[in-house]
């Protein structure tokens, strides 16, 4: 039996999330086969996480055009454009009929733990780019599997690698030890489980972005109500114009209006707040933590601590690759000047595609939130444009991959709620424009990442 070519075998996609089945739909419009692989055990499991938080963006921005004209012969349904859906909704009316559709193009739990070019690591030359790919995975069931393909496009987002406590970067000294009263994800507290833990608690808010300040509020409602609830609010820097963000001159009303809330929060004296606090360890003392800074501060006993310092793009099981990516930002080097989060915001990323996100090793792509590394301003829309450049150029139609395909909104106004208990339509003023959660501010795909511009 003669082997398939490297053209004949399947474009491997790894994570089922928006960004990962819209690159199956527009590699199946260019003919080509997408496999998708998710370590989960449905479409979308990094936005299940987050189920309840309502998106900044309306449901005309966060479904791609190519993956509706794969379902609409089926009967589905498009949302109403101008509705802002939950993580749920997202998941449940578009996200798994799109999956179920897709079938066996879909494999779940399929957890990525490598990949390299065939017969070579990454410091072999000869006959490198003639080689497939081989992508190592690992089932559900304890088996591992080696597949071949022809190009790797990955779009597993950064959800599951959230920053640590530590202010370097690292975990903090007994952070881990600790684990179990530190929390990554803003709290859900319309869970009865996540609300007891937290009521009548003294519980810390590591971080400065918007799901600090959504963390913040949702514990200020919570102290209204129970006695003993309270928030510390630890900011590695001082206080300043921009620590509670633009406020109601915010180009994202929603994102403003929650640091609003957090500011409400801290005058108050549902909150009180410690700045310059740079964690280096973490102390046990009974059932209660201490908190310890570089400098030899220790704050007073605290009960949790919840940290929402960022999330970072997982390149473990790419290490054999010849990535080329910015020092920094872990993104793509030619894109990362164009969303370095030190002068770029949620409207100002201009689309890009194919050029910008290619690497030295001919193949790979890097997709979604995970494409924007450590930066935190990553759209929906930028996503499907990013993938449908990329299917053009894999079918050969270098002309369409470097077309632009994407008008992004103006101003980078988003609409949405923004909030767990508002509807979903809020009255917000301009259109959306991001893809995260707003109250969470992470990537799609978890993956993610923060999104402090969106």
């Amino acid at each position: 039996m003669t082997a398939p070519t490297t053209d004949q075998l399947p474009v491997v996609v790894i994570g089922a999330g928006p960004i990962g089945l819209a690159t199956a739909a527009h590699l199946i419009q260019r003919g080509i086969e997408p496999l998708v692989l998710e370590a989960g055990p449905a479409a979308g499991t990094a936005v299940r996480d987050w189920a309840h938080v309502r998106l900044f963006s309306p449901w005309a921005e966060v479904t791609d055009p190519a993956a509706e004209k794969l379902l609409a012969p089926t009967g589905w349904t498009r949302p109403d454009g101008a509705t802002y859906p939950t993580g749920g909704d997202w998941a449940e009316r578009y996200l798994q009929p799109l999956a179920d559709l897709l079938g066996d193009k879909v494999r779940y739990g399929a957890t990525v733990t490598g990949v390299a070019r065939a017969g070579r690591d990454r410091v072999v030359d000869a006959g490198r780019d003639e080689q497939p790919f081989t992508v190592h995975l690992q089932t559900t069931a304890g088996r591992e599997e080696r597949i071949s393909a022809r190009a790797v496009i990955d779009a597993s987002g950064t959800w599951s690698t959230p920053g640590p406590l530590g202010a370097d970067g690292l975990p903090a000294l007994d952070e881990k030890t600790t684990a179990d009263r530190i929390s990554y994800r803003v709290p859900d507290l319309n869970d009865p489980a996540v609300r007891a833990r937290y009521t009548g608690r003294r519980t810390a808010v590591v971080g400065s972005g918007a799901s600090a300040f959504t963390t913040l509020a949702l514990l200020a409602d919570l102290a209204k109500e129970e006695n003993g609830t309270h928030a510390v609010w630890i900011l590695r820097r001082g206080i300043g114009t921009n620590t509670y963000g633009g406020g109601g001159a915010d180009q994202l009303p929603a994102r403003g209006a929650l640091g609003l809330r957090a500011k409400a929060a801290v005058e108050a004296g549902h909150a009180s707040t410690v700045t310059g606090f740079r964690t280096q360890a973490v102390e046990r003392e009974g059932d209660q933590l201490i908190l310890v800074a570089g400098d030899g501060r220790r704050l007073d006993p605290i009960d949790e601590v919840i940290v929402l310092t960022g999330f970072r793009p997982d390149l473990s099981f790419l290490s054999e690759l010849r990535l080329g990516l910015d020092e920094r930002l872990q993104a793509p080097t030619a894109l990362a000047p164009l969303v370095d989060p030190n002068v770029h915001s949620c409207g100002t990323v201009y689309p890009h595609g194919v050029n910008e996100l290619s690497h030295p090793e001919q193949g790979i792509y890097l997709v979604g939130m995970k494409s924007y590394g450590r930066a935190p301003t990553f759209l929906a829309m930028t996503g499907y444009e990013q993938v449908r450049s990329i299917a053009a150029a894999l079918a050969g139609d270098q002309e369409a991959a470097e077309r632009v395909e994407l008008t992004l909104p103006d101003t980078g106004v988003c609409g949405g709620a923004g909030l767990f208990d508002e509807p979903e339509n809020a009255e917000q003023s301009g259109g959306g424009c991001c893809t995260a959660p707003s109250t969470l501010q992470i990537g799609v795909g978890a993956p993610a990442t923060t999104s402090g511009g969106c």
